[in-house]
């Protein structure tokens, strides 16, 4: 079996992150690097500063990209949100292409963009390649991770979850819709505008579990406050000023029949260790047995992000035609070996 062809579409924070786990691991070959400013023009090698050359050059045309390298599966960082992403993912498709993005809407389309997510489905199913859609956050830890624990619960009354988590690791994209760097009042009028929407992916956290253990939801109601640093607080991607506003505590309930059985909590913020706030994420399951999870720190997200969207890679190249969620797909687990036998594996049971 040949390796595996990726084409990286997005080379920000997490794409990035994304090519530095590529470039060794054995049975993948980077095939091309799709991106707008930030290596333009570099071999991906020398852009990412491993010291050597990868034989990649990253290139802005993303159509030239997909038609010369043949590529088994684009991976794509460039937004949260699925309006941006159609258009990207089905390029990537039309390709023959399957696809993995951590576009955070996408973790469940279906909630946001029903017409966009049926759309993406019959043009996945008409190439034979799968789509999906992951990360840390949605895709694991408010999710992925919370179903699996309930498969040791006979039953499930109440989910009750939380990530306290730093945001220092993300970029300019994920800054803006936190509202990070604002002042109070510019985060209130963003949060009224909806350019300021706090942790994108809670709808479709909440869909992913209630689809695994059976529950239709009536409805998910959600509140967003600001975080207002008192000291100067720096990440990778910006630096906020003191009295600026560092993250977004927001939080969303999801109701069965008018009774709440799902409650997420995310308070994020950019170095919150400045202000002496602990990172960790927490999992309460009221039912039969009851079940009480706590990671402390939490699982970083930015390494988090990256590690999903590249260990999935084997079960979307073997998986079944069409857009997929992870409830669809075999569980993620890190790839320490050849990721070629993994995928072979795969096809044998999806």
């Amino acid at each position: 079996m040949q390796d595996i062809s990726v084409v990286l579409w997005g080379l920000g924070a997490m794409g990035s992150g994304m090519a530095e786990v590529l470039a060794q691991r054995e049975g993948i070959r980077i095939a091309g690097a799709i991106d707008q400013v930030s290596m333009l023009a570099k071999d991906l090698g020398e852009g990412l500063g491993l010291g050597e050359k990868l034989g990649v050059v990253v290139r802005d045309d993303a159509e030239a990209v997909l038609s010369e390298v043949d590529a088994d599966i684009c991976l794509i960082a460039t937004t949260s949100f699925v309006a941006e992403n159609e258009p990207q993912i089905l390029k990537a498709v039309g390709h023959g292409c399957n696809v993995i993005s951590i576009a955070e809407e996408m973790s469940y389309p279906a909630a946001s963009s029903p017409e966009a997510a049926e759309r993406m489905h019959q043009a996945a199913y008409r190439k034979g390649v799968t789509i999906l859609g992951t990360g840390i956050n949605p895709g694991f830890i408010l999710d992925t991770l919370i179903v699996a624990l309930t498969g040791a619960c006979s039953s499930v009354e109440r989910i009750h979850a939380r990530r306290v988590n730093d945001l220092s690791p993300f970029g300019q994209t994920v800054m803006q819709t936190q509202g990070v760097g604002t002042d109070i009042d510019e985060f209130k009028r963003g949060i009224q505008e909806g350019e300021i929407v706090g942790h994108v992916g809670f709808v479709e956290s909440m869909h992913l579990i209630a689809e695994a253990v059976g529950w239709e939801l009536d409805e998910v109601k959600q509140t967003r406050q600001a975080i207002v640093s008192e000291q100067p607080r720096t990440g990778e991607s910006i630096t906020v000023e003191a009295g600026k506003v560092a993250g977004c505590n927001h939080t969303a309930r999801g109701f069965v029949g008018g009774r709440e059985v799902i409650t997420l909590e995310h308070p994020q913020q950019v170095d919150p260790g400045a202000a002496g706030v602990e990172t960790g994420d927490y999992i309460e399951i009221a039912g039969i047995p009851d079940i009480s999870l706590a990671i402390q720190p939490e699982i970083p997200g930015g390494i988090g992000t990256v590690a999903l969207a590249t260990n999935m890679i084997p079960q979307v190249v073997a998986g079944s035609a069409g857009l997929k969620t992870m409830n669809d797909l075999p569980v993620p687990r890190t790839l320490m070996g050849d990721v070629r036998r993994t995928v072979q594996k795969f096809e044998q049971v999806l």
